[in-house]
């Protein structure tokens, strides 16, 4: 199921649309939620050819527990 990405336009965050961690693109939005959850903003930098961007979505960003630890502290 797509997440938050989906609709963006820039590569890079499109890789991300089908990842199990609830991204928000970087805006109102994702401070809003993040100042009232009082929780931290976890952020990834990264570049749609980049191959260590891939390697990490691949064994981070793609796995279920570690998307969920994401979801629930970030």
């Amino acid at each position: 199921m797509p997440n938050r990405l989906a609709e963006e336009t820039s590569p890079y965050l499109l890789q991300h649309k089908d990842n199990p961690v609830d991204w928000y693109p970087w805006g109102d939005e994702a401070l809003k939620r993040a100042r009232e959850e009082d929780r931290p903003i976890l952020l990834s930098v990264g570049y749609s050819a980049c191959h260590w961007c891939h390697v990490m979505e691949r064994e981070s960003f793609e796995d279920e527990e570690t998307a969920r630890m994401m979801n629930e502290h970030f």
